[in-house]
């Protein structure tokens, strides 16, 4: 058996430089809304980007964009180096990107809670998509950190989950995502771009908000619906 284009496909990639510097493109991405993302990545014959549906904003009107920084793991009795390993992966992630946590599937632990986003955020972190769980959520909300998961849980990662790498290849979902792509989450979800395409697909997006833009004026002055399909309007 020749598993050689395999190990190929499966090897992590090099972060090639954007023309444009990443804050810029953050936001950029934050000023559009994932439909329009997700509509160009279609018209690409890319219809398997979007996260699983169960993972939600963990309060209305959250919305964030950056580079991924991806983090995987897994549930784990081990506990020896725990919190080193930790710390040493948040000392390493980079400003303006995005954390994208791969967690197997986990069902019991949150990945993520109060100081973990006060050290994401003193690392100039955007936000974080986890498909998993939070906790003080009381004192995460303040903080005014974009957090997309899939539920709330008191229990802590040690003794039942353990990080395994980062900046590695991840998996949630059916959507493969490499360190350096970009991931977009507001109210209708997550997505992921592949970070060969993110410049082109942020600069049609934009182009179709703001054909949306004078779709919304023609329905709201009235307009017909065959008219405005005529003028190449959708609905």
């Amino acid at each position: 058996m020749d598993i050689e284009e395999l190990k190929k496909s499966r090897e992590q990639r090099t972060i090639e430089p954007l023309p444009i510097p990443a804050k810029e493109l953050s936001e950029r991405y934050e000023a559009l809304f994932t439909a329009a993302v997700n509509d160009v990545l279609r018209e690409r014959g890319l219809l398997y980007q979007t996260l699983p549906h169960n993972i939600m904003a963990l309060q209305d009107g959250m919305k964030v964009a950056g580079e991924c920084f991806t983090i995987k793991g897994g549930k784990s009795l081990e506990i020896k180096n725990e919190m080193e390993e930790r710390a040493i992966m948040l000392e390493s992630i980079p400003a303006d990107s995005v954390v994208a946590w791969d967690t197997g599937g986990d069902d019991e632990s949150a990945q993520w809670g109060e100081v973990m986003t006060m050290a994401a955020k003193n690392r100039g972190c955007r936000g974080a998509v986890v498909d998993g769980g939070v906790r003080d959520v009381d004192r995460v909300l303040p903080q005014n950190f974009p957090l997309f998961i899939k539920f709330r849980s008191s229990n802590g990662m040690l003794g039942r989950f353990r990080i395994s790498g980062w900046q590695v290849p991840i998996r949630i979902g059916d959507v493969n995502i490499d360190p350096g792509d970009i991931i977009f989450a507001d109210m209708d979800g997550a997505i992921v771009v592949p970070r060969k395409m993110a410049v082109e697909v942020l600069e049609r997006a934009e182009r179709i908000q703001q054909e949306e833009n004078d779709i919304v004026k023609w329905v709201k002055s009235g307009m017909p619906p065959r008219e405005v399909v005529k003028r190449g309007g959708y609905f």
